[in-house]
């Protein structure tokens, strides 16, 4: 019962962590998009750095 209770958990956890990667996403991509409408090269090269890193969580975690 306590291994059915951990693995519960364990699901909700990823659960919520997909969500908030999303949310990073979401937010990232509109700041990428910002960042290309005001030319600024530093701020798009930041954002696409971490798009990567979110996608490759994502990738990780099975959600894409």
């Amino acid at each position: 019962m306590k291994q059915l209770m951990n693995l519960v958990k364990k699901n909700e956890v990823e659960r919520e962590k997909k969500a908030v990667l999303r949310l990073e996403m979401d937010y990232e991509l509109a700041t990428l998009f910002d960042a290309m409408n005001e030319h600024n090269e530093a701020q798009k090269n930041i954002s696409k750095q971490k798009l990567e890193r979110i996608r490759q969580e994502l990738l990780r975690l099975k959600a894409l």
